[in-house]
């Protein structure tokens, strides 16, 4: 007996195209909502000092708390996502991510910072996995590319505000709060946009076939004896590069001020230029990378860019324009090549473990350092009246650029020998490098 036409189920067709450019423009609002409150505190560094005292140790720890945080949920935010959903989570995320942003506006008292911003931490880097795994369900096999360089794009245009925000928001400047309550402000657009999306989906999904929600990357401990020494080398670099580009951005204004008599407005244009300058020349690196290979040649290049750009800073006259176009060239080129290096040199099933194991171990160095350089400053008595007390930070800052520049050397040695995995020599043109 064969089921008459009538009563086969009817495939439902794919959503129309403006539902998934919706969903790009729902949840890149929610990634600027989520960036700006991360990066409000670099801005009001000083005015925590002056009116609250707190020490550069505590405003470290504002920083370090938060990578804590990240630490402790992203070994275990991805099995959220699976269980609930991405459209679910991540409006749970943006809710934890404003109650966060609220908390570290809401008192003067440094624990309840502390706590606002542990909150942030367990709320921002889930919410990133989380809206990474839905641009690929609405995405694969469409302009995925695209869609993640936009949303970056626009998640990133959130640190500039906020770095920015001295000189649009000046009149909230009087006092440390009122800053803070702006980044509250727009932790509100991060749950708009996450709801926003829900609405989309949902309604999506009661008409129209969605694509399948691939897991969530995790660390799989067995894999961490499948790693060879290139993986090792660049996680090595990944933890020493944004321990030290990161750590520099939560200080960077206060020490524009306080070592060369800036303007916080123009301090915090500064400190904008780094993630200006990703937003334009990170996808330029990449297409540069595919086109000539020299991978490991390349993040040793950013490396070098790296290492003198804070003595630069710390030790000469020269304009800062100088260091920071160094520092912005370095931050655009290295998390170029460096990502998508990995998946030269990982067998593929173990591409998750890899990635998952490389966020950890660069938010473990990211939790120590803010802390350092803030007990660094505390001890050598940095400020407007000894600015010669930040030349501590300087040489914390220098030494991890070191590091790095080891890393890459190792690394460029390795895809040298024998046991290269083509990082210097495979390129998009079908031919492999001389």
């Amino acid at each position: 007996m064969t089921a008459s036409p009538s009563s086969l189920p009817i495939a439902r067709p794919e959503p129309p195209p403006a539902y998934r450019w919706a969903v790009l423009v729902f949840l890149s609002l929610a990634m600027f909502g989520n960036y700006y409150p991360y990066d409000a505190v670099a801005p009001v560094a000083d005015l925590l000092a002056q009116q609250l005292g707190f020490r550069d140790e505590q405003i470290g720890m504002l920083y370090s708390v938060y990578s804590i945080a990240a630490v402790l949920v992203l070994l275990a935010g991805g099995y959220v996502i699976d269980r609930y959903g991405t459209r679910h989570s991540i409006v749970i995320f943006a809710l934890v991510c404003l109650a966060a942003a609220i908390l570290t506006a809401l008192s003067a008292d440094i624990r309840v910072m502390l706590a606002g911003r542990f909150l942030l931490g367990v709320g921002a880097e889930p919410l990133i996995v989380a809206v990474t795994t839905a641009l690929a369900k609405w995405f694969k096999g469409k302009e995925l590319s695209f869609a993640f360089g936009v949303n970056l794009t626009i998640a990133r245009l959130g640190s500039v505000a906020a770095d920015n925000s001295p000189t649009w928001a000046r009149p909230l400047y009087s006092d440390w709060q009122g800053p803070l309550v702006l980044a509250a402000g727009m932790a509100v657009m991060c749950v708009a946009g996450a709801v926003a999306y829900w609405l989309v989906e949902n309604r999506a999904s009661k008409q129209h076939r969605l694509g399948e929600q691939e897991a969530t990357e995790k660390l799989v401990l067995r894999d961490l004896y499948q790693f060879d020494r290139a993986y090792w080398y660049i996680v090595g670099l990944c933890v020493v590069f944004y321990s030290a580009i990161f750590p520099f951005r939560a200080f960077a204004i206060k020490y524009f001020m306080e070592a060369h008599g800036e303007t916080r407005e123009f301090a915090g244009f500064l400190n904008s230029v780094l993630p200006l300058s990703a937003m334009v020349a990170t996808p330029l690196f990449g297409l540069l990378t595919d086109r000539i290979g020299r991978r490991a040649v390349l993040m040793m290049l950013g490396s070098v860019l790296l290492l003198p750009a804070f003595l630069v800073m710390g030790y000469t006259n020269v304009s800062l324009f100088v260091p920071i176009a160094m520092l912005g060239v370095s931050f655009s080129l290295i998390p170029a090549v460096m990502w998508p290096s990995v998946a030269y040199i990982v067998q593929e099933r173990r591409l998750g473990s890899a990635y998952a194991l490389m966020t950890l171990c660069q938010q473990l160095g990211v939790a120590a350092v803010p802390w350092m350089i803030g007990r660094t400053n505390d001890a050598f008595g940095a400020g407007p009246d000894t600015p010669a007390g930040y030349n501590g930070m300087i040489w914390i800052l220098t030494s991890l650029a070191s590091v790095g520049l080891l890393f890459s050397f190792l690394l460029w040695r390795t895809e040298r020998g024998p046991q290269a995995h083509g990082l210097e020599t495979i390129t998009t043109r079908g031919t492999r490098a001389p």
